[in-house]
């Protein structure tokens, strides 16, 4: 079981991109349709999401990851599970800003109680975003407060839990007519997949190297 220390060590090599549209490519994407290469090659708009990390040490897990579950009105991956994030706006001195920001107006934790302590590299998506995620520690005693036009509800999943290989599923998804294995996590009745997903599997990598 990672402490938070210990977390702290494996990320303290990372740094916050200075190109936040410069994408890693996904594995086996080089299979892909190329309308779908195309899609992720296109010009993407920047966007930061936080993964926060829940410092529980008395607790049986832990750490522990936050998500959402993202509201079935929105224009963009309504009703899906994500990290807390959105696009850059003009006035955000860079992604990494992006992703506190938002993160305090969508589920109420304010950037001051948010420790960075690492990012992963700009991911793209099929909706057209580069999604930068930046890792913060938080104390076990704040509490998320959703707003309720953007998130349904927030979530807690085990970081012991995400760890153990035997919790990926190798599942098959359909896109531009084809299908492809993706990773997805079920927990608690919450499946994570798409971006979401690699996201995790990306911050495991770190973790296990």
């Amino acid at each position: 079981m990672f402490t938070a220390d210990e977390l702290r060590q494996r990320f303290a090599h990372t740094v916050l991109p200075a190109d936040p549209t410069a994408v890693i490519e996904y594995p086996g994407s080089r299979h892909w349709p190329e309308s779908l290469q195309q899609q992720l090659r296109a010009t993407l708009v920047p966007a930061g999401v936080l993964i926060p990390v829940f410092d529980r040490p008395d607790s049986e897990h832990g750490l522990s990851l936050l998500l959402t579950q993202r509201a079935a009105d929105l224009k963009h991956h309504a009703g899906q599970v994500s990290f807390p994030g959105g696009r850059m706006e003009s006035g955000d001195a860079n992604v990494g800003v992006t992703a506190l920001r938002e993160t305090q107006e969508e589920v109420g934790i304010s950037i001051d109680l948010v420790s960075v302590i690492g990012f992963l590299q700009p991911m793209p998506t099929i909706t057209g975003y580069a999604v930068t995620p930046v890792v913060g520690l938080i104390e076990a005693s704040v509490e998320p407060v959703p707003d309720h036009k953007e998130v349904d509800f927030a979530f807690e999943v085990p970081l012991s839990f995400l760890l153990q290989p035997g919790n990926q599923r190798l599942v098959q998804r359909e896109l531009h007519g084809r299908s492809f294995p993706m990773v997805e996590f079920h927990y608690s009745g919450h499946r994570i997949w798409g971006a979401t997903a690699m996201m995790i599997l990306e911050f495991v990598k770190i973790l296990k190297n």
